[in-house]
């Protein structure tokens, strides 16, 4: 791994919230696209999905939703239990950045994306009983858009146009559905 790479995430552990901050959006932005020392960081990522820290729950869950795309070995298929469960953590600001990442896991193949598909389904029809479910569900459906941006397939628009008529409220379903003018 490169040298700029290993500082990055060794800023991570900084005390300073600003040297923090700056490592984590680096590391963001390299790995929109692929990056050949994935597997490198994979097990720290993975054991750091349930860490006390919450911080680094949800640096972790981002990070590994951003690697799946330097995933030859597909290793995601079998970790994303661990990575969807941070979507229900206790801190919900934790859930609620894991959740607006996830959707990159589907730009890895298509198991990966049906994974995603099918879990933001059942999620969408069950969280009703969770807090702040309008915003998690408003999240999935920006996941969806997010998407479908980059892999232009029509199944991933009618699943969210789908999803947002199960939508009871007209007011989340009007916001919902904002999300996909111009699609």
């Amino acid at each position: 791994m490169e040298e700029q790479v290993q500082r990055y995430f060794a800023d991570l552990e900084s005390t300073d919230k600003e040297t923090q901050y700056e490592a984590y959006k680096n590391i963001l932005t390299l790995t929109e696209k692929e990056v050949n020392w994935a597997y490198e960081v994979w097990g720290q990522l993975v054991q750091d999905l349930t860490d006390r820290d919450h911080h680094k729950r949800s640096r972790a869950a981002q990070f590994l939703s951003y690697l799946a795309i330097s995933d030859p070995e597909k290793r995601m298929l079998t970790d994303f239990p661990a990575i969807w469960g941070v979507t229900r953590d206790p801190k919900f600001v934790t859930a609620r950045h894991s959740l607006q990442s996830i959707w990159r896991i589907g730009l890895a193949g298509d198991e990966q994306l049906e994974l995603v598909l099918n879990h933001f389904t059942t999620r969408f029809n069950e969280c009703v009983e969770e807090k702040n479910y309008t915003l998690i569900r408003y999240d999935m459906i920006q996941g969806l858009r997010n998407l479908y941006d980059e892999v232009k397939k029509e199944e991933i628009k009618q699943k969210a146009l789908d999803l947002i008529t199960k939508e009871e409220d007209s007011k989340y379903q009007k916001k919902y559905a904002s999300v996909w003018k111009n699609a």
